[in-house]
């Protein structure tokens, strides 16, 4: 780890800009103080990791962020400034206003400029009290701004007039060498004053691969923070936070961290307080670092396919099927993630299956998803889905792989032998994320089985999807249907339509999935006249 930050040439172009844009305030606006700049936060800590950044902080000691940014707007317009900054746009400032009453009580600017995205905003110091984490804010020196941020590594600044990294902490670029994350106060009054940076740490904790500070952990998971976690926080940022945590390069470590330090029940949670029962947790460890495992195995098996036999190739072939190829592969590995953490509700019984109208309610999974990350509906249907497609995939899973010798020669495909049919439907039923809903099973067993048998489980999900492949079923949920409703009403005429219609359809795509060289239409409604009784028509 370097302590110097060497700058890019756009960097420096960026550098020369704001240097430029102080000393117009200093010689043309006597109200002002120069106002001193510094590089704040993520992109120091990203920069002495050698890692690029396109998004800055810039701290400014001496006026708002909007009104720095609109003198920026005015040097711009200046002849010398278009001569020497001829490719820079003058700025479009994203005003964020004053707000008294959400304590927000600093203008601040978001704009973009030179190809970095910039937020122009105050040094400050915060003041927190019991009831919100939105704090008190005043103008601040730098070393109060140090201060007040969530991790001794974020408060590092690099000085635009000196080009030197400040550590007001006294410890960021220690900690940092030590790859701890650490609060740069008393962590205990730091997590009470905005519980959120609870699972900020976690974030850059998965993230670098660091870890946590132990005295950080112990207050982390103190039952005074966890239930100023629920009254202080919004749903909505634990989403945010959950989201970013998943998306980010270490999920693994972040569900360990949630779990570890006894919190899953302070993130997934739901209003409902008529449960059958609460979700068990205990073995929760099996199912994320199985599908570590399994993201891992897809990412060795594309730099380097093995010929292996046993659970390694179990695992490959499971992830080549389940995560796909490269396009789809962060959706997929993301998606798997997002249920991995629902998996301990996936036997949670609601206490009334259904609402007194008789619409069939979501799964306590998915109220756990809506109302403990107040995930958008595309997310919380997933999560219900995959619920209630469980025990269908698993008696599906069994049924084709009991007995049933694998192939794996597409020459001895048999499209026709008993179970493609069923087994495509199948995968229609499961809707267009079935991918997503198997690998809910395959982790939801492997967490409700001892380790003995994860490789009886691992197996026999491989076996069953490469006898999927081998049938060629792995596009049957984007399979066209031959028949229309229209051709079906034509096939019977005088025959009112009605419920039957569905059923019918149903009939002609499974049988298309049976005959998958025919193309066709009236030898499915044959199908489906040759079964009027089971239809209701006779």
């Amino acid at each position: 780890m370097e302590k110097k930050i060497v700058l890019s040439k756009e960097e420096k172009q960026l550098r020369g800009l704001l240097l430029d844009v102080a000393n117009h305030i200093d010689q043309n606006f006597p109200e002002y103080r120069r106002p001193q700049l510094r590089f704040t936060g993520g992109w120091v800590r990203d920069r002495l990791l050698g890692l690029n950044s396109k998004d800055i902080d810039i701290g400014i000691d001496s006026m708002t962020g909007y009104q720095f940014g609109s003198k920026i707007n005015e040097y711009l317009e200046l002849p010398e400034a278009k001569a020497k900054y001829a490719n820079s746009d003058s700025l479009k400032l994203a005003k964020i206003e004053a707000n008294p009453e959400k304590s927000k009580h600093l203008e601040t600017v978001a704009t973009k400029i030179l190809g970095f995205e910039i937020d122009l905003v105050n040094l400050r110091k915060e003041t927190y009290t019991d009831e919100t984490r939105n704090p008190q804010v005043k103008p601040g020196t730098p070393e109060e701004d140090a201060l007040r941020r969530d991790a001794t590594v974020n408060a590092l600044f690099y000085n635009l007039n000196t080009s030197v990294v400040e550590d007001f902490t006294g410890r960021g670029l220690e900690d940092m060498k030590r790859k701890i994350i650490k609060t740069p106060l008393d962590p205990c009054q730091t997590f009470m004053d905005d519980p959120l940076r609870v699972l900020r740490a976690i974030r850059f904790a998965s993230r670098l691969g660091w870890r946590i500070d132990e005295g950080d952990e112990r207050a982390m998971s103190d039952i005074t923070i966890r239930k100023a976690f629920h009254q202080k926080i919004s749903r909505e940022r634990v989403g945010i936070e959950l989201s970013k945590m998943l998306h980010e390069s270490g999920p693994h470590q972040a569900l360990h961290l949630i779990d570890r330090l006894g919190l899953y029940s302070t993130v997934f949670t739901t209003l409902d307080d008529k449960l059958a029962h609460s979700p068990k947790i205990d073995c929760w460890r099996r199912a994320y670092d199985q599908l570590h495992i399994l993201v891992s195995a897809k990412l060795m098996a594309d730099v380097e396919p093995s010929t292996e036999q046993g659970l390694e190739n179990s695992s490959r072939e499971i992830g080549s099927i389940l995560l796909r190829d490269p396009i789809k592969f962060t959706a997929d590995v993301y998606q798997a993630w997002l249920l991995c953490a629902f998996v301990p509700w996936a036997r949670v019984a609601p206490a009334a299956p259904q609402s007194p109208r008789g619409k069939v309610m979501p799964t306590p999974a998915a109220l756990a998803a809506r109302d403990g990350i107040k995930a958008d509906n595309s997310t919380v249907k997933l999560v219900d889905n995959a619920v209630k497609a469980l025990d269908d995939i698993i008696e599906l899973k069994d049924a084709a792989t009991a007995g049933k010798p694998s192939t794996t020669s597409p020459l001895k495909r048999k499209y026709g032998s008993p179970g493609r049919s069923e087994q495509g439907m199948g995968i229609r039923r499961w809707g267009p994320h079935w991918r997503s809903s198997v690998m809910f099973a395959i982790l939801t067993q492997v967490m409700e089985n001892p380790e003995e048998n994860h490789n009886e489980v691992l197996v026999g999900y491989a076996k069953w999807l490469a006898h999927l492949k081998d049938l060629d079923l792995l596009g049957a949920n984007d399979l066209k249907p031959l028949v229309t409703g229209d051709m079906l009403s034509k096939g019977f005429p005088g025959v009112k339509l009605g419920p039957w219609v569905t059923k019918a359809l149903d009939i002609c795509v499974a049988w298309q999935l049976a005959n998958p060289d025919e193309q066709d239409p009236d030898a499915a409604i044959s199908e489906v006249k040759g079964r009027k009784r089971e239809l209701g028509l006779e």
